[in-house]
């Protein structure tokens, strides 16, 4: 392992299994199945990312005796559905050979990637293996670990799916290099969530460091020329934040719903905007500022900290508005009666009370929302 490198273990019991981060991680996924003694492997990405690695991966696991398949399907989140899904359940099942037990299933790509390629191996023959091979930020710091898999409905996000935690995680720093600017901001959005609820230590490390992170190369702006040794600091640091919850909480039935701090108004925005017109980590960036709003209002927290946020997201060059175009607030709140968080009929919110510190709260009321919604309107 070189100084670049970091490994993060995820602590499940028998469960339990390594997050390696550094760069050339996906020369060594052959390895990986290799040692998972795996006779087979399917390789599920998307569109965006398969013509740029799937190739090499497929070589790379062939070399190691590996009967290794790429199965692509339409890169967006407006194709996480069941349909996709039955698609590449119809793949895997009438390949030649067929999967069976000894199949492994590799995510590579996004969180779309891994969402679907976990969904697949979860219901495969009733549950396979898989390892989890992020190609972008978003993915490395949140999606790629605690074995959350699943597809959209149309009444909202994620509210179809498995937990099953994958045998492994390999995130390759360098497929980042490729990561359209709009896609790492999108990731660093998870970033200030983890430094929020657990670590104010960290939003001092992402405002130290932003214009590091978001450094693009001069001769060609489309390829991003950020610090390698910050951004395996990075990604280190927010994976060993997650594990530390989802080892505490695998199923959601306590503190893990702190990872949903911004979120829950977050996806319902994503739902009402559609997911061709925002970004996750935009929503989710947007739910930051509401909920804000509201634990601010409630008294909970000092107004400068939710300021202090704010500034963070929008140094990181993430949305803190909607411009002049109103959300219907009415709407916001009806999406989030549908949100799989709620317990009771009641609407289920994660509120910041300082920096590193955030509670549960399930007498979150429609006023309170379309109140924080509507701030979000030309806030600056």
């Amino acid at each position: 392992m070189t100084d670049t490198e970091r490994t993060i273990t995820i602590d499940l019991g028998k469960r339990s299994y390594d997050v390696r981060i550094g760069p050339g991680m996906i020369q060594r996924v052959a390895q990986a199945a290799q040692s998972l003694s795996a006779r087979q492997a399917v390789v599920i990405s998307e569109t965006n990312v398969g013509p740029l690695y799937a190739t090499k991966l497929l070589e790379s696991l062939n070399a190691y005796g590996l009967d290794a398949t790429a199965i692509t399907f339409p890169a967006g989140e407006p194709n996480k559905t069941l349909p996709t899904a039955a698609k590449l359940l119809d793949v895997c099942l009438e390949n030649t050979p067929p999967i069976d037990r000894d199949t492994l299933i590799i995510a590579l790509g996004g969180g779309v990637a891994g969402d679907m390629a976990g969904f697949v191996a979860a219901v495969a023959l009733r549950g396979l293996r898989w390892l989890q091979c992020p190609t972008s930020l978003l993915a490395d710091v949140d999606a790629s670990v605690g074995g959350k898999t699943g597809v959209d409905h149309p009444a909202g996000k994620n509210l179809i799916g498995a937990f099953h935690q994958p045998a492994g995680v390999l995130i390759d720093t360098e497929t980042l290099h490729t990561l359209p600017l709009a896609e790492l901001r999108n990731g660093l959005a998870e970033c200030v969530k983890h430094a929020v609820i657990r670590d104010e230590t960290l939003l001092d490390f992402l405002r130290q460091h932003s214009k590091t992170l978001l450094a693009v190369q001069s001769d060609d702006p489309a390829k991003l020329a950020f610090d390698g040794e910050v951004m395996v600091e990075l990604i280190a640091r927010n994976v060993a934040i997650k594990a530390a919850v989802v080892a505490a909480d695998e199923r959601e039935a306590g503190v893990r719903a702190h990872l949903n701090y911004g979120h829950t108004i977050g996806h319902a925005i994503e739902t009402h905007i559609g997911y061709d017109n925002i970004r996750h980590g935009e929503a989710v960036s947007l739910g930051m500022v509401a909920v804000n709003h509201i634990a601010a209002a409630r008294g909970m927290l000092d107004p400068a900290v939710a300021d202090r946020v704010k500034e963070t997201l929008a140094g990181l060059e993430l949305p803190v508005a909607v411009g002049p175009n109103p959300l219907d607030t009415n709407e916001i709140w009806r999406i989030m009666q549908h949100d799989k968080k709620n317990r009771g009929g009641k609407v289920r919110m994660i509120l910041p009370t300082a920096l590193g510190s955030v509670d549960i709260h399930d007498d979150i009321t429609s006023q309170e929302v379309q109140k924080a919604v509507a701030a979000l309107v030309g806030e600056n």
